[in-house]
C-alpha cells in the first residue's frame, strides 16, 4: 500500500532526530496509536490496541519513549516542518499564527496546572495551558513550536517543579514572551518574515507588537475596544520648553482639549462616518459565505505616550461590526501596508481560523489532551508526537487532494468549532470535519502485528534539523 510506504519513509526521517535506534519502534508504535480510532488516546488504551496479547509490555515500552525518554521536542517538530512545509503553497501568503490552547484537569499535580482561562471550556477553570505558533498558507497549517505555559505559582514552587520535571533553568515568562520567544527562534532557524497572526490576549501587549516590528515581521493582532489610539486629526502636545534650568524636556503630554487626547478603538468605531463601512466576504465557510461590515483607519498607538518623546510610528486599525450588531465585535491592529486593499486586511485578519482548526483536529482525532501523565517531559513529548500524526495527514493531503477522501474535502473552508470549544473570538457556525482516515490507521496497525521489527537496526543519524521555508 502506497501510503503505508510514505508513513514508514515519514517515520525513518523523524526516527534521525531520536538520537539512539531503538527509539524508532516507539514512534512508531505510537504515531499509529494516536492515529487509531480510539475514544481515548492515552497510553494504556494505545497499548491494548497496538498489542492486544502482550499490552503490559507495550504499555511499558510507549511509557518510558513519551515520558522518559530523552529526545528533544524541538527537533521533532522541525523535522515533522521539513516534511510538510514542501508541500506548502506560499504563493498567496503565509502566516505566523500565534494562540494558546487549554486542557482541563482535576488536581494540582500535573505540572502547569492552575485556575486559569481555558479556551475549551470559555472561562477560567483548572487547566494546563500550551502556546504554539503555527505556519500557514491557504490551503494547510502546521504547529511548529510549542510549549507548556508554566504559572508563576508553578515558577516559584521548587517542590512542585521537582516532582514534575521542570527544567531548572527555566524561569516564567507570560505567553506573549513564550510565543516571541518561538518566533525569535524559528527566525534564527532561516524562517520567513510572514504576517504575524494573534487574538488579543497577545495583541493588548504593547511590547509584543513592538518587538514583532523589530524583527521585522508585520502583523495583524487582536485588541479590546479600551485600547487607545491617536485617530487622524489627534495628537499629544510637545515636550515642555526648556526652562534653561535642569534636564530637556523630551516627554509628549496630554492637553486638555478633546483632540489633544486618545480615544479608545471603541469610541473611535462609533465616530466613523458611514461610508467607511463596507460589507466584504472573506471566505466561502462550510455552509454559507462569511461576510461582515468593516472598516479601517490609520491611528497612532497610545500606550503610555507620557514616557515617550514622539509619536509610534502609524498602523491600521481594523474593525468588524456586523449588520445589526450593537457596537463592534473586533478590532485589530496591523502594520500591513498602507496601499493594501481592504479586502486582503479582511482576508489576513480571518486566517486565525486555521490554527483552531488544527487544535480541534488536534484533539478530537490525535488525541492532543489524553496524555495522562504529569511531568513536563511527557507533556512535551505526547503533543509533539501528536503534531507528528497530524502533520503526515496534513502533507497527505496537501500532496494528494484528489485522494484526501470526502470527509477532508471541505478542510479548506472555513468551518467552526464545536459548541464547548470556545477560543477568544472564535464564534461558531457550523460542525467539524476529522482529518483521521482510520482505514489507514488500520490497515498500518495490521503491518505492524505482521512485522514487529523496528524500522532500522542502523545508528539513528544526529544530524540536527533546522527550519528553511518558502
Amino acid at each position: 500500500m502506497k501510503e503505508l510506504r510514505e508513513f514508514e519513509r515519514y517515520l525513518a526521517h523523524l526516527g534521525e532526530g531520536l538520537g539512539h535506534a531503538d527509539r524508532q519502534a516507539g514512534l512508531r508504535g505510537y504515531c499509529t496509536g494516536l492515529m487509531a480510532p480510539l475514544k481515548r488516546k492515552s497510553v494504556e488504551p494505545m497499548a491494548a490496541h497496538l498489542a492486544p496479547a502482550a499490552t503490559r509490555s507495550r504499555h511499558q515500552s510507549l511509557h518510558h519513549f513519551v515520558a522518559d525518554s530523552a529526545w528533544s521536542d524541538e527537533q521533532m517538530l522541525l523535522r515533522v516542518a521539513q516534511w510538510v512545509v514542501p508541500a506548502m503553497d506560499f504563493s498567496d501568503g503565509g502566516w505566523w499564527i500565534v494562540d494558546d490552547t487549554g486542557f482541563p484537569k482535576q488536581g494540582r499535580h500535573s505540572v502547569g496546572v492552575a485556575r486559569q482561562y481555558c479556551g475549551m471550556l470559555g472561562k477560567q477553570d483548572n487547566c494546563q495551558v500550551a502556546v504554539s505558533v503555527t505556519l500557514a498558507c491557504q490551503a494547510g497549517s502546521l504547529p511548529v513550536a510549542w510549549r507548556l505555559y508554566l504559572p508563576q505559582e508553578w515558577a516559584v514552587d521548587r517542590e512542585r517543579r521537582e516532582k514534575a520535571g521542570v527544567p531548572q533553568d527555566l524561569a516564567f515568562a507570560t505567553k506573549p514572551a513564550i510565543a516571541l520567544a518561538q518566533i525569535e527562534r524559528l527566525m534564527a532557524q532561516g524562517a520567513p518574515r510572514h504576517c504575524v497572526l494573534a487574538d488579543a490576549g497577545y495583541g493588548m501587549e504593547t511590547a509584543f507588537r513592538e518587538r514583532l516590528s523589530e524583527l521585522g515581521l508585520p502583523y495583524v493582532v487582536g485588541v479590546t475596544g479600551q485600547v487607545t489610539v491617536w485617530p487622524p486629526g489627534h495628537a499629544p502636545l510637545p515636550p515642555e520648553p526648556y526652562s534653561g534650568r535642569g534636564n530637556v524636556p523630551t516627554r509628549q503630554r496630554l492637553g486638555n482639549a478633546r483632540h489633544q487626547r486618545p480615544l479608545s478603538v471603541k469610541e473611535l468605531a462609533f465616530e466613523l462616518d458611514p461610508s467607511q463601512w463596507q460589507t466584504l466576504e472573506w471566505r466561502e465557510g462550510t455552509n454559507f459565505a462569511l461576510r461582515s461590515r468593516f472598516a479601517r483607519v490609520r491611528v497612532h498607538a497610545a500606550h503610555r505616550d507620557h514616557q515617550r518623546s514622539q509619536q509610534r510610528v502609524q498602523e491600521w486599525l481594523l474593525i468588524e461590526w456586523p449588520e445589526g450588531h450593537k457596537e463592534p465585535m473586533k478590532y485589530w491592529l496591523s502594520t500591513l501596508a498602507e496601499d493594501l486593499p481592504l479586502e486582503r486586511m479582511v482576508l489576513e485578519a480571518k486566517m486565525r481560523w486555521r490554527i483552531e482548526r488544527d487544535y480541534q483536529d488536534l484533539k478530537q482525532e490525535l488525541g492532543l489532551g489524553h496524555y495522562e501523565g504529569r511531568g513536563w517531559r511527557g507533556f512535551h513529548h505526547h503533543a509533539s508526537l501528536s503534531i507528528a500524526a497530524y502533520g503526515f495527514l496534513m502533507a497527505r493531503q496537501l500532496r494528494h487532494p484528489e485522494g484526501a477522501g470526502k470527509k477532508n474535502s471541505a478542510r479548506s473552508k472555513e468551518s467552526a468549532l464545536p459548541t464547548h470549544y470556545k477560543p477568544r473570538g472564535s464564534p461558531a457556525h457550523a460542525a467539524p470535519r476529522p482529518i483521521v482516515h482510520h482505514d489507514f490507521a488500520a490497515a498500518y496497525r495490521r503491518s505492524l502485528a505482521q512485522d514487529a521489527a523496528p524500522m532500522s537496526v542502523l545508528p539513528a543519524r544526529k544530524r540536527k534539523a533546522t527550519l528553511m521555508t518558502q
